[in-house]
């Protein structure tokens, strides 16, 4: 089964969708598909469709919905007859697993290769880094789950996902950075601080990038931004990480053009 989470839901065993239109089983389905090969308990699938507010009906609604699951991985897989649906999707004491075979979701191949970047950068390989971390922010394909409503259950996991993505995200950022390229970085970190104005990570590789660049009054003035927003929004200074970068940018510190530095 090829299942891909990081964006629109999808699901497809020999390349038939088995993803449900209705809200609710597609909710279980992506829950499922997210704990691949672990056992989802029946009180956390009915937190997910219910919340506080579980029906009395919810056990027989909820094995419906399996049901339906069910039937939809047989069609898909109407042309094997040595996998049956109940293999796939098993009944196990206490709740429901999904099998799928190792890397056929879009959200373990994200994590091996992001945990391949990251050994990459500790290790100094800051090439290798940025190609794996790279290759890991490319299966995105828009918010994770974006198709799909979802509960107190998946609106955790989908969190945890999105700083998953930041994370990997601001590695290769600063790989990339410590690889001299600062001026082909310059446009991807203008349109992150729009996006995110109080990220101080993102503020600080775009001042040192657009320093390098010969543009130390534009480092200045991304600094000048995120301080403005800071104070008019929580009534924060920036961290003094930050003010560090920015007394180096005014006294024009030489170590700041050094591309082997920790870049923030």
């Amino acid at each position: 089964m090829d299942i891909k989470i990081l964006g629109p839901l999808s699901a497809t065993e020999y390349g038939v969708s088995i993803v449900p239109s209705a809200a609710k089983p597609r909710q279980i389905l992506a829950l499922l598909a997210l704990q691949a090969d672990r056992v989802v308990t029946v009180p956390t699938l009915m937190e997910e469709i219910w919340g506080t507010e579980v029906p009395r009906s919810a056990a027989t609604t909820l094995q419906t919905y399996i049901l339906q699951l069910r039937r939809r991985i047989a069609l898909a897989l109407a042309g094997d007859s040595d996998t049956h649906a109940k293999e796939v999707l098993v009944t196990q004491h206490g709740g429901y697993l999904l099998r799928v075979q190792p890397g056929q979701t879009d959200v373990q191949e994200f994590e091996q290769l992001a945990a391949s970047g990251r050994a990459a950068y500790d290790a100094a390989d800051y090439r290798a880094a940025s190609e794996l971390l790279g290759g890991a922010l490319a299966l995105w394909q828009g918010p994770a789950l974006v198709d799909v409503k979802v509960g107190d259950v998946l609106e955790l996991e989908v969190l945890r996902m999105e700083e998953g993505r930041m994370a990997a995200l601001e590695r290769r950022l600063d790989a990339d950075l410590r690889l001299g390229r600062h001026n082909e970085l310059i446009a991807e970190l203008r349109v992150l601080t729009a996006r995110h104005p109080m990220h101080e990570s993102f503020c600080g590789q775009l001042m040192l990038a657009t320093h390098r660049a010969g543009g130390a009054w534009r480092a200045l003035e991304a600094y000048q931004r995120l301080r403005t927003t800071l104070v008019d929004e929580l009534g924060l200074e920036p961290s003094p990480r930050l003010q560090r970068l920015h007394r180096a940018v005014l006294q024009g510190d030489p170590e700041l053009d050094l591309v082997a530095t920790t870049s923030f």
